[in-house]
C-alpha cells in the first residue's frame, strides 16, 4: 500500500522557506540573496522574493555589501535584532536578576535587584522587567515573552508556582497577576530545569538529546532531558530528588511541614558544610567547603569519600531508572567540586549499580538559570515570529 502524500500549498512552502532562511541568517551571520538561495536550494528569483518578503515584514535588514567581481556589490542581509525581545528572570530568595535579549539572542540589558525589603512579588518582577528592557533600549511592547526561573514546582495545569518554600509570597494566582500587570506572556519554570536548558545549549551537555543535571547547592535538585525536551512529570514534580527516601537519614512523613527530606539531609548544602567541618575543612558556605577540600587534594581522606558517596546515592537512584548517558553536576557545590568530585561520583555509581553514566562538572560558570530562561523565551518567540511570516 502506498503512502498518502499531502500536497504542499504555495503558502505553506513559502512559510517553510522563510523559516529556513531566518534560521540560516541566525546561524551563519549576514548572507547575500544568492548565498541564501544556494543554502536553501531555491532559485535566484525565489530567493530574492523571499528576502523582499522578510524585509517587508521587518524581520531582516540590509547590513552591508559583499564585494565581488564585475557588476554592483551584492547586498548582505541579517535578521533585524529589534524585531522582537525577550526577558529572562532568575528569582532567588534575596535577589532578582533580569536580562533582556533581542531575537538574535544577544543580551543587551541586565539589572539586579535585592528583594530583602519587599513582600510584593508583582512589583519586584515589574520593576526588574521594565528596567531590563529600558537598559536594553527596548520598548516594553516589543518584549514578546518573559520567563522566570524559580525554586519549587510549576503546576502543569495552571502554570503557577507551588512548594517554593523560600519564596513565601510567591503563591497561586501570581502568574495571572503578572500577566495582567505586564500585558505580556509570562511563564514560570523551575530553576534547575532552566539550568539544564542552558547546559544543553552551550555547556557540558551540548549536542546531547538525553542527559540529567544534578544541582547541588543549598538544596539538591534534578533536571531530566529526554529527546531534547524537559520531562516535568504529571504534577511538575519530576526531578525533586531531595525527596528520595535514601538510607542514612530519617524520612519525614508530612512534606507540607517543611521538614528536610531524606536525600536533602544527606547531600544538601548544610550537610556538605557539616561533613567538611568534621574533617577539618570549616567553611561559611557549602561551595567554600568543596573548594577547600579540592584545593588540598586529599582525595583519600574520609571527607573525600563521604561526600561523593552520599551524592552518588541520588545519582544512582536516578540513573537506574532513566539510564542516561551523561550526568552533569551543577550548582555551587557541583561547580566548586569540579572534575574531582564528578570522577568520584562516577566511580561510586558504577560500583553500586549496573549502569555507568559519564559524570562531568557543569560547563557553565555564570548565571545558568538566567541563560536558560532567555533561551526558553527565545525558542518560543522565534517559533511565533518565524512561524507566521506568511500572511
Amino acid at each position: 500500500m502506498s503512502a498518502t502524500r499531502l500536497p504542499g500549498t504555495p503558502r505553506l512552502l513559502r512559510a517553510l522557506n522563510d523559516r529556513a532562511a531566518l534560521e540560516l541568517l541566525l546561524e551563519q551571520g549576514p548572507l547575500t540573496r544568492a548565498r541564501l538561495g544556494e543554502l536553501t536550494g531555491l532559485s535566484k528569483v525565489t530567493a530574492s522574493q523571499l528576502v523582499e518578503r522578510l524585509e517587508e515584514r521587518g524581520l531582516v535588514t540590509r547590513v552591508g555589501e559583499q564585494a565581488g567581481g564585475r557588476g554592483p556589490n551584492a547586498q548582505l542581509y541579517a535578521v533585524r535584532p529589534g524585531s522582537a525581545h525577550v526577558v529572562g528572570v532568575d528569582v532567588g530568595a534575596d535577589r532578582v536578576v533580569a536580562a533582556c535579549a533581542d531575537i538574535t539572542g544577544a543580551v543587551i540589558g541586565r539589572v539586579e535587584q535585592s528583594t530583602k525589603d519587599t513582600d510584593d512579588p508583582v512589583g519586584v518582577v515589574h520593576n526588574a522587567v521594565v528596567q531590563a528592557a529600558s537598559s536594553a533600549g527596548a520598548e516594553l511592547s516589543s518584549v514578546r515573552r518573559i520567563v522566570l526561573g524559580t525554586p519549587g514546582l510549576v503546576d502543569p495545569g495552571t502554570g503557577d508556582i507551588t512548594f517554593a518554600f523560600n519564596l513565601p509570597r510567591w503563591h497561586s494566582g501570581l502568574l495571572a497577576a503578572l500577566r495582567d500587570d505586564l500585558h505580556t506572556p509570562v511563564v514560570f519554570e523551575n530553576d534547575v530545569n532552566l539550568a539544564a536548558v542552558a547546559e544543553a545549549q552551550s555547556g557540558a551537555a551540548r549536542g546531547l538529546a538525553d542527559f540529567v543535571l544534578v544541582w547541588v547547592g543549598a538544596g539538591v535538585g534534578l533536571a531530566i532531558m529526554l529527546g531534547g525536551r524537559l520531562h516535568h512529570g504529571s504534577t511538575g514534580a519530576a526531578g525533586e530528588i531531595g525527596y528520595l527516601p535514601v538510607p542514612g537519614a530519617p524520612i519525614p512523613r508530612d512534606v507540607a511541614k517543611r521538614a528536610k527530606p531524606a536525600f536533602q539531609q544527606l547531600a544538601g548544602g548544610d550537610a556538605v558544610r557539616v561533613v567538611a567541618g568534621e574533617h577539618g575543612f570549616a567553611a561559611d558556605t557549602a561551595a567554600d567547603a568543596a573548594r577547600r577540600r579540592r584545593g588540598r587534594r586529599r582525595r583519600r581522606s574520609a571527607a573525600g569519600r563521604t561526600r561523593p558517596r552520599r551524592l552518588a546515592l541520588g545519582v544512582a537512584s536516578t540513573c537506574v531508572v532513566l539510564d542516561p548517558p551523561l550526568v552533569v553536576l551543577a550548582g555551587e557545590v557541583g561547580q566548586a567540586g569540579g572534575a574531582a568530585l564528578a570522577e568520584r561520583v562516577q566511580q561510586e555509581v558504577a560500583a553500586i549499580t549496573l549502569v555507568r553514566p559519564r559524570v562531568v562538572p557543569t560547563g557553565l560558570t555564570e548565571e545558568p538559570i538566567l541563560r536558560g530562561a532567555l533561551r526558553t523565551a527565545l525558542d518560543a518567540v522565534r517559533d511565533e515570529v518565524f512561524g507566521s511570516t506568511v500572511g
